[in-house]
């Protein structure tokens, strides 16, 4: 049996409603994260022509292998090995014009948020895109309580995890030569996160 993520079904649908919008014209996205890859298998197919590539840490790539082998399509490729605090990533720079991550920022520890943006900050084209979904906070409040308490119990289990605030991924970006796009609300209390770089 399959991995299965059930925030992934809960959001695929309002995340594809926003990547038709915002995607239309792009060929070359980088999926980091890429989880079960049920994200991949699901979009995807419905964005035929961009090339989707899904990526995560060697000990997940197993279960994203199987998705892609039971549910893959013609535009998606097989996992590369990707960690963002590796020095280099096993990509050229300036080779993809979207970057999409899904429910990693609050999972991963600081200094791992600080490299995903200067990551996506090499590989990704003039004008390119970067999507970041999941709870974020403005101005360091929670937007619910929710949001407050799945910060503690991500804190619980590993003290450099953390619902982000925006604030200080807008200034991520900017190091990274992005500048803020679009917000979108999501299900969950979760957002969509655009970044365009310059």
């Amino acid at each position: 049996m399959k991995p299965c993520a059930e925030s992934c079904i809960e959001n695929r649908g309002p995340i594809l409603t926003v990547f038709r919008q915002l995607l239309r014209d792009r060929r070359h996205l980088l999926e980091i994260g890429s989880g079960t890859g049920q994200h991949a298998v699901y979009l995807a197919p419905a964005l035929p022509r961009l090339q989707w590539q899904t990526s995560d840490r060697k000990e997940n790539l197993p279960a994203i292998c199987q998705w892609l082998r039971e549910e893959g399509a013609e535009n998606l490729l097989a996992p590369l090995p990707l960690d963002v605090l590796q020095p280099q990533w096993p990509l050229e720079e300036a080779s993809v014009d979207v970057v999409f991550s899904a429910n990693t920022a609050h999972i991963m520890g600081w200094e791992g948020v600080q490299a995903m943006f200067a990551g996506v900050g090499r590989v990704l084209q003039p004008q390119g895109l970067f999507l970041l979904y999941g709870p974020f906070r403005y101005r360091g409040r929670f937007t619910t309580e929710g949001n407050a308490r799945f910060d503690q119990w991500l804190k619980s289990r590993d003290p450099q995890s953390g619902i982000r605030d925006i604030e200080a991924l807008q200034e991520l970006a900017a190091l990274s030569g992005m500048e803020h796009y679009r917000d979108f609300a999501m299900p969950a209390n979760n957002r969509l996160l655009v970044w365009r770089r310059g």
